[in-house]
């Protein structure tokens, strides 16, 4: 048991878990940004064109087999969680994109001919015959 909470520790103890939990808590701030910017932008563009403020009774299908039992199908709740899902990855894309450019190291100029190269070419330009 005490190697168990040894290691146990150990594993909480490790960077990459730290990390992980900062991941989660970002990712949840990402996710309240995109779920504003849904609200707030995309659906009422949404409404603009279509005339609902988002997709989830467009395509709304009622089906019924009696007078007790029904079921609705609605493509337009898929229709706005798809819409959803593009947004998200199209920000992270943008967020991945972002972090290599940053993490990237400054591409070096390619090395230049060497101090004995520069010395020889200037000789030999100094030797040649005008």
């Amino acid at each position: 048991m005490k190697g168990f909470l040894k290691e146990f520790k150990d594993f909480i103890s490790t960077g990459s878990m730290i990390e992980l939990a900062v991941a989660v808590i970002l990712g949840l701030a990402v996710k309240s940004v995109i779920d504003a910017f849904m609200s707030g932008v995309a659906n009422p563009l949404i409404g603009a064109i279509v005339g609902k403020p988002n997709l989830d009774n467009f395509l709304t299908f009622t089906v019924r087999k009696g007078t007790t039992n029904q079921s609705t199908i609605s493509f337009g709740v898929v229709l706005t969680q798809m819409i959803s899902l593009i947004v998200v990855g199209f920000v992270l894309f943008l967020f991945v994109k972002a972090y290599h450019k940053i993490r990237s190291p400054m591409q070096a100029a390619p090395p230049g001919p060497s101090e004995i190269d520069l010395l020889t070419e200037i000789r030999d330009e100094l030797r040649a015959p005008r």
